[in-house]
């Protein structure tokens, strides 16, 4: 058998497979609580061998695109449990992947009471969608102070507990692609001068802090890290520091024992190709597990799985069309291809409706 088909043992769970259904955006959960639909889109998709679903903003604040679902309330956990119920019941395993859009944010997007905030008052430089308006302009951040920063290091936790609560596997903390973590890790967005901005040291330690408070509630071995180094999205840019950065972010997660670190990586859809020193960087430096992604197919996946690049490897887009992605890909079965029109709508189609 493959190493793509084969069982890993993932902290207090053991994967059937290698294969990962990435995490997607999809936008199908107005007033952020997930419904009916997202749990049998989940559930279809249970062969994977891990689930990480799409991002799930542990705050009111974090709610900045359109639909977005989130983990801070009763009703949510009782949706969200919906949704790990549907994947257990198939013999799956499902992460939630802890999002918090930042200044990525539209206000229009936000329920009543809640704060576009960021490390810096640097606002995003391209629009968001809002149902009320269509695109608007990216609300300019309020630098949070250190009361804002504390509360919302807790909320990260505190979504951690809840989702344990929900009948996840486990959580994945979202430092990539322009959103809050990645917001502090970054010189574009982040400009402060105090401990949490300047030197390496200050830009990593909100992702540390995020990190090691959410293990300290739920466990290391329940926690995993996304992180995106020389990523462009959401008007990030990559700075002289960039590697060392990195480099210690890595040291830093292994320390703390975090289950998995999940690197991205664009190129497939464009973007610049992350450099091969700075993934074998993160490899060396963190223990745990090291989650491949970016463009895989069959072959190339089990090419770097034999080459020891990594243990997991992430599918996103293909998962979309095509449910039983496992099964298609051990029988090397031709694949369906998604609409791209219906990525990111409400309702079912393109969505739940793939068989």
């Amino acid at each position: 058998m493959s190493d793509l088909f084969s069982p890993l043992t993932l902290g207090r769970i053991t994967l059937s497979n290698r294969i990962v259904m990435a995490p997607m955006t999809r936008n199908r959960s107005p007033g952020a609580v997930p419904g009916d639909i997202v749990a049998a889109y989940y559930g279809q998709r249970a062969e994977a061998g891990l689930i990480i679903t799409e991002g799930v903003s542990p705050s009111p604040n974090g709610l900045g695109y359109a639909r977005i679902p989130g983990l801070f309330s009763a009703e949510q956990v009782a949706g969200w449990r919906a949704v790990t119920d549907a994947v257990h019941a198939k013999g799956g395993h499902i992460f939630v992947q802890l999002m918090h859009t930042g200044r990525a944010s539209a206000s229009a997007n936000l329920p009543d009471g809640a704060r576009v905030l960021g490390p810096s008052a640097v606002p995003l430089g391209q629009p968001v969608w809002t149902d009320s308006a269509g695109n608007q302009p990216a609300a300019t951040p309020e630098a949070m102070t250190e009361a804002d920063i504390d509360a919302t290091l807790d909320e990260y936790a505190r979504s951690a507990e809840l989702a344990v609560e929900a009948g996840f596997d486990g959580v994945e903390l979202h430092a990539a692609n322009g959103y809050l973590i990645d917001q502090f890790l970054n010189t574009a967005s982040n400009t402060r001068t105090d401990r949490w901005g300047g030197t390496v040291e200050g830009r990593l330690r909100f992702a540390v802090e995020v990190a090691r408070r959410s293990a300290a509630r739920i466990g290391a071995d329940r926690v995993g890290m996304r992180i995106s180094p020389y990523g462009v999205f959401n008007d990030m840019r990559p700075d002289a520091d960039m590697d060392a950065l990195y480099a210690a972010l890595a040291t830093e997660l292994s320390t703390i024992g975090l289950v998995y670190v999940h690197v991205v990586d664009h190129s497939a859809m464009g973007a610049a190709k992350v450099p091969d020193a700075i993934k074998a960087t993160i490899r060396a430096n963190f223990k745990g597990v090291y989650l491949l992604s970016g463009g895989y197919d069959r072959a190339r996946a089990e090419a770097d799985l034999a080459a020891g690049l990594g243990e997991l490897v992430a599918f996103g887009r293909p998962f979309i069309a095509n449910p039983r992605l496992p099964t298609a890909l051990r029988e090397n079965a031709p694949l369906q291809v998604a609409d791209y029109a219906t990525f990111y709508t409400p309702g079912p189609a393109g969505y739940s409706d793939y068989v």
